[in-house]
């Protein structure tokens, strides 16, 4: 196993330190899922807490079962959504000195997708608490569905997306700006607001590099779990200049990594693909089998996505960032947008494996794993919720059984 990046203890540090100053803050405050679109909060100066993320800090503190725990003892299920559901039970800690990194500030407004009856629900209880405010998208679809997506999306986005869908985010995302606007007393400037979308498409053309270098060496250079977070603490403070050179860093110490020879696993005999939420509630899940089969995880879909899905260039800025969320879901979650994509990245990567998490709330995932195993790929797939250590029981027993029969 190598030595942990610099990027990764770098931007861990860098996310606690600014965390500790966004709770001394007075102001508004936004909670927003990881597929809202957060750079109008980052333009007009409104700092914003990923739904996700905090989800994924309180599950690596072992801290999601209390959580839990919080939601059962008012009536609401704890089986459901958990990943969304974590932050919401936050409003209701009656222990703060437990809470992982002091806990969660409330937000003021809440902005997320209506992707389903308990995601709405979920966002419903927030709505009714005393001050915070959700903010609703719609999730549309387009029958049309565009063949090798990846390559249209930066600069043909309309053609892969279909201009109805951008109609109707666009208008929302102006309503959006417009209620900021009004509850804030922030002001959106445009010529802001470009420089926030010229600096992510920086961004993501870095961990476009990041992703091809890593799947063009041999062995791997780096562990899954030090990649997450050298991508994902970035893409969280997209839009600014500490986030681009954080993706710049991440790219260049790869690079040194490779051209040094460094490998992660020199025993190197089993190339794995990770699809799916990240494993929170285990990280060293994705480590505990080199050393037993060779096996390494050289892919997982944050630094994929990043590469492939963020990138949009155009003359309409905010027209640019509806199509940057359009079809977000569409592109991890919905086949064949998804499926073919996982197929380009096995192929890509090199890949002997995929082991595919399905959660209860899954979309598509059998047609990923159909499409996988088409391509002549083989699949492990674990069901279990990514934040709720009770799913996960058998999970290492299965890995093992199942990369026996791979060497």
């Amino acid at each position: 196993m190598t030595a942990r990046l610099a990027s990764a203890t770098t931007a861990t540090t860098y996310q606690r330190e600014w965390f500790a100053r966004l709770r001394a803050e007075d102001g508004p405050l936004a909670l927003v899922n990881a597929d809202a679109p957060q750079e109008i909060f980052r333009a007009m100066g409104i700092p914003y807490v990923v739904n996700q993320w905090w989800a994924s800090i309180v599950a690596a503190k072992r801290q999601t079962q209390r959580y839990l725990g919080l939601l059962r003892e008012r009536g609401y299920p704890d089986y459901v959504e958990q990943y969304s559901a974590t932050s919401l039970a936050s409003v209701f800690e009656d222990d703060p000195a437990q809470a992982p990194w002091g806990g969660l500030p409330t937000p003021s407004i809440v902005l997320g997708e209506t992707t389903g009856d308990a995601s709405r629900k979920i966002f419903d209880v927030w709505d009714a608490q005393p001050g915070v405010t959700y903010y609703a998208l719609e999730s549309a679809a387009e029958n049309a569905v565009p063949e090798r997506w990846w390559e249209l999306m930066p600069h043909r986005w309309e053609e892969a997306i279909g201009s109805d869908r951008l109609d109707l985010l666009t208008g929302e995302l102006t309503g959006l700006i417009r209620f900021l606007e009004q509850t804030t007393g922030r002001v959106f400037s445009e010529t802001r607001f470009r420089e926030v979308l010229d600096l992510v498409n920086e961004q993501q053309e870095w961990n476009r590099r990041t992703r091809d270098l890593i799947a063009a060496a041999r062995p791997c250079p780096i562990a899954v779990t030090d990649g997450i977070p050298s991508v994902m603490v970035p893409q969280w403070h997209r839009g600014t200049e500490w986030a681009r050179d954080a993706a710049r860093a991440f790219h260049d110490e790869v690079r040194t990594r490779i051209d040094d020879g460094v490998a992660e696993c020199p025993d190197e005999r089993l190339r794995l693909m990770w699809i799916g939420r990240g494993l929170w509630f285990d990280l060293e899940f994705y480590r505990r089998f080199q050393r037993s089969h060779g096996a390494v995880f050289v892919w997982s879909m944050y630094l994929a996505i990043a590469a492939d899905g963020y990138l949009r260039y155009g003359d309409d800025p905010l027209r640019a960032l509806a199509a940057r969320f359009a079809a977000f879901g569409d592109q991890l979650y919905t086949p064949p947008w998804s499926a073919e994509w996982y197929v380009k990245e096995a192929r890509h990567h090199g890949v002997d494996g995929v082991v595919h998490l399905v959660s209860d709330d899954a979309r598509g995932s059998y047609f990923t794993t159909r499409a996988l195993r088409a391509a002549g790929i083989p699949v492990l797939e674990l069901h279990a919720d990514n934040v709720d250590a009770r799913t996960g029981g058998d999970l290492d027993t299965r890995m093992a059984a199942w990369l026996d029969g791979l060497t």
